[in-house]
């Protein structure tokens, strides 16, 4: 009996997905509403009358669940990455010339790259991790790397699956797309508010926000939410495709709402023909969108772009015209970021521009001020685009009053008074107190303490502003100064857990040198730099000491890395720091260059896929780096071997057509034992 109920429940699920897929991610309905409800009334009998056969993926369990006393906090297993903005044709078109410089191809060339273009949504970014296929966690961007645990609210929203289609998916997917709320079902709600005496959202976008965050999901799911998926990660990296596109595609396979207006299109014109296009339709469209977004749609030629700063440089947003108004100017204030960057932010006279009520705009920079001519008390246009940061874009000379005065941007930063610099070719001023600086000091410590700097285990993000924020640290060299006792009184820190932080700050004095010197958070010296650094100079002391044709002669540093690193041991509280760090205790072996003989990969390209087992591929590759070889993220022609560990995919396939070397985990283990 047990059985038959245990399949009629399977049939009832699988069979209420389909109609749901079809109802909500194709809007191709097979089915009346009333026989729908008909099943979704038999299911849920059945899984009243047996709650031990409930599973988290019934259809049954959409409708909300009990209130949260708070969201929490988790990390994305991939940083969810912010776009760069173009606002003209003339600027994408740049976009493309400085793709074709990095892959080292002439802009006038008969080649055309193809770019996947798709509607940007004027929504809100969400990750979804599926595990085993079953829908796991849902979380909000948050700052790109920490978002927001909304699990229970995405769960309502019948365009995503509770679990995957098909059988081909990844063991761990992580989705990305844009959750909004659909033209009509704004209306809708707002109506239903307006009836209740409650005040109506201003927009889609503010009511799909607000309905994302809502500690009770049961009033999620009342909701007209909509998910459109937009990416894909998969953990290993083994992606079963080898274009956005193909990616797309395989995301509709696996049960995902993607958009009917995608288009794969060759060449920047045709992008400029297609954003034109639904510009054009923008009304028609039954969701709002703020503009296109192009991405490069090879996936090598992504991974060989790269990024800059938290951005893809293989994507951008090309942003329709901006809403408008015209406000005064009340003064100009110079804020420092945690990278030392000095922003100057404009305090407005409040306005009401796309949807909300502005009183502060981003000045940039002094090129920026320059360029507008922009003086306190003027009158000005303001330009709000989307979530994009309102600007000032114009100054209303005829209306300029007598008593207008210049904006003076900072010789010295406003935080530490140390000199601010801007290095050539830079728009951006910044504070060059680097570890002394208030702004940044909160920053420098975290950095310092991370896992690939001197992992100091159990001092996260929190616990570090919570010290600060106390008193007992103001930089990294005071972490070494701190007591058990001084911990313990902390909130939430007992006596076990305060031993247990100045035991792994203890332990962390024992580094290397390329840990250390990426530790200290010079601008632009990455982990690889760092260990370039270390390997051509050897001390820390003949780092400090080098000039820039000194530093020029180390691989991957170029003009602009050997100003910053000059320019941040040029300041004698940093260097302060350093003497304070080494006189605590932090210490590192020294460095003898390898010799050849201990060098065989010198030369050679390797490229690392899939996933492995008796190591992980971050230890595979510092050992093969340091055996000479350069570890590449991409297959070609010039690679000299790849090593493919389970789940291996498109890489891995490449190199079989290439014919290039290849060895699995245990050939690699012999040949590391070997050397």
């Amino acid at each position: 009996m047990e059985t038959e109920i245990s399949q009629r429940l399977a049939e009832l699920r699988e069979e209420l997905r389909r109609h749901n897929h079809r109802y909500y991610v194709l809007d191709d309905p097979s089915i009346p509403d009333v026989e729908y409800d008909r099943l979704f009334q038999e299911l849920k009998s059945i899984e009243q009358a047996h709650p031990d056969l409930i599973t988290p993926d019934s259809p049954s369990q959409r409708v909300g669940d009990s209130p949260l006393d708070a969201f929490t906090q988790v990390e994305h297993e991939q940083s969810m990455l912010s776009l760069d903005n173009v606002f003209s044709d003339e600027e994408l078109k740049d976009w493309e010339k400085r793709i074709f410089n990095r892959l080292g191809l002439a802009a006038d060339s008969d080649k055309q790259l193809a770019f996947a273009c798709e509607p940007k949504l004027d929504g809100i970014a969400c990750s979804l991790l599926y595990v085993d296929g079953i829908l796991e966690r849902g979380a909000t961007r948050g700052d790109g790397r920490v978002g927001e645990d909304i699990t229970q609210n995405v769960r309502t929203i019948n365009s995503i699956p509770l679990s995957l289609h098909g059988d081909n998916w990844p063991k761990r997917l992580e989705v990305r797309g844009e959750i909004y709320m659909p033209k009509a079902g704004f209306a809708a709600l707002n109506e239903r508010m307006l009836a209740q005496d409650s005040k109506p959202f201003v927009n889609p976008r503010n009511a799909a926000a607000g309905s994302l965050r809502q500690l009770d999901s049961r009033i999620t799911a009342q909701r007209p939410l909509e998910m459109c998926c937009y990416s894909v990660h998969i953990r290993d990296g083994s992606l079963p495709f080898d274009s956005h596109s193909a990616g797309i595609k395989q995301l509709a396979e696996w049960g995902f709402k993607t958009n009917a207006e995608m288009r794969v299109v060759q060449g920047v014109q045709a992008c400029v023909d297609y954003y034109n296009d639904l510009l054009t339709r923008r009304g028609d469209l039954v969701y709002d969108i703020d503009g296109i977004v192009f991405k490069v749609d090879d996936l090598a030629l992504q991974e060989r772009l790269g990024f800059v700063s938290r951005a893809p440089r293989w994507a951008v947003a090309h942003k329709f015209p901006a809403q408008e108004e015209i406000t005064t100017l009340l003064d100009v204030e110079f804020q420092v970021g945690r990278t030392g960057a000095i922003t100057p932010v404009a305090r407005l006279n409040p306005v009401f521009v796309g949807g909300v009520t502005v009183s502060n705009a981003t000045l940039h920079n002094a090129d920026e001020i320059a360029r507008l001519g922009v003086k306190v008390g003027d009158s000005v246009i303001v330009r709000r685009a989307g979530d994009v940061i309102p600007q000032i874009v114009q100054v209303v000379l005829e209306r300029r009053p007598d008593d207008a005065r210049n904006v003076e941007f900072p010789n010295c930063c406003p935080m530490c008074e140390s000199p601010t610099e801007r290095v050539e070719g830079e728009a951006v001023t910044r504070c060059t107190g680097g570890l002394v600086c208030p702004a940044q000091q909160k920053q420098a410590i975290k950095h310092y303490a991370s896992r690939k700097a001197m992992d100091i285990d159990g001092l996260g993000d929190k616990l570090v502003e919570l010290m600060a924020d106390e008193g007992l640290i103001q930089s990294i060299a005071d972490l070494y100064q701190l007591t058990v006792e001084q911990i313990s009184n902390l909130e939430r820190m007992g006596q076990k857990s305060a031993e247990n932080l100045v035991a792994a700050i203890e332990k962390s004095k024992a580094t290397t040198l390329p840990r250390f010197l990426y530790s200290l958070g010079v601008r632009e010296v990455g982990e690889a730099t760092a260990q370039n650094l270390a390997k051509h100079f050897l001390t820390i002391d003949a780092i400090i000491a080098a000039d820039e044709e000194a530093l020029l002669e180390v691989e991957d540093v170029g003009p602009i890395v050997a100003k910053h690193i000059i320019g941040f041991f040029e300041v004698d509280d940093n260097r302060q720091i350093i003497d304070r760090l080494l006189a605590a205790g932090v210490h590192w072996p020294d460095i003898i260059p390898p010799s050849e003989d201990e060098q065989p990969l010198k030369g050679e390209t390797w490229v690392l896929t899939g996933s492995l087992e008796t190591m992980s591929r971050a230890e595979a590759k510092e050992k093969l780096v340091a055996l000479g070889a350069k570890v590449a993220g991409s297959v070609s022609k010039n690679t000299d071997c790849v090593v493919a560990g389970p789940g291996a995919g498109s890489k891995l396939a490449k190199a079989e057509s290439l014919g290039l070397k290849v060895l699995d985990e245990a050939a690699l283990q012999a040949f590391l034992n070997d050397h």
